[in-house]
């Protein structure tokens, strides 16, 4: 009887992630879209209020007013940053918290008996046959053998196929 391989389990996940992918990319342009135009109104406002600033400026002295007008855009443009890197991370955490609700879904479809089967295996193979296996409440399993632990709940399968999508991941908020 041969043993699966160890990147059986990974390449039993990539429908999974390849949907998380794909709706991962739909928020973050929903995300990013809302997070632009707050960025582009307040850019706006700032040189609404950049603009009044100068002219009164002028009145007082242009030395003053074009240090005052820079001034106030350097901190809209960083106030404008700020609040595109928090939607960023509210995007990358919505889209954490979405993929493991959908592979926390999986329980309830048919072939879940099988992925389950499958953990257990991979669990008993990283720990030794006489590691203690047991369901984990999202989910998947978690397995124990003395000074060792192995996590393979669905929830963790999910946020360590994101961590290792990295760069792809990161490329959801470029432009």
């Amino acid at each position: 009887m041969r043993s699966q391989a160890p990147d059986q389990t990974t390449d039993a996940l990539h429908p999974v992630r390849a949907e998380l992918l794909r709706a991962a990319h739909a928020d973050a342009e929903a995300l990013l879209s809302r997070a632009d135009q707050e960025a582009d109104a307040l850019l706006d406002q700032a040189r609404a209020e950049a603009r009044a600033i100068l002219q009164e400026a002028r009145r007082q002295g242009e030395a003053d007013g074009e240090g005052a007008a820079r001034d106030l855009l350097v901190r809209a443009r960083r106030e404008a940053r700020s609040r595109t890197l928090a939607a960023r991370r509210e995007a990358y955490e919505e889209l954490r918290r979405g993929a493991a609700e959908r592979v926390r879904d999986l329980r309830r479809t048919g072939g879940y008996t099988s992925m389950r089967e499958r953990l257990e295996h991979r669990a008993r193979l990283l720990l030794g046959p006489g590691a203690e296996v047991g369901e984990h409440a999202d989910g998947g399993v978690v397995a124990r053998a003395p000074g060792r632990r192995a996590d393979l709940s669905l929830t963790a399968l999910a946020d360590r196929a994101l961590d290792r999508m990295g760069a792809e991941v990161r490329s959801l908020w470029d432009p």
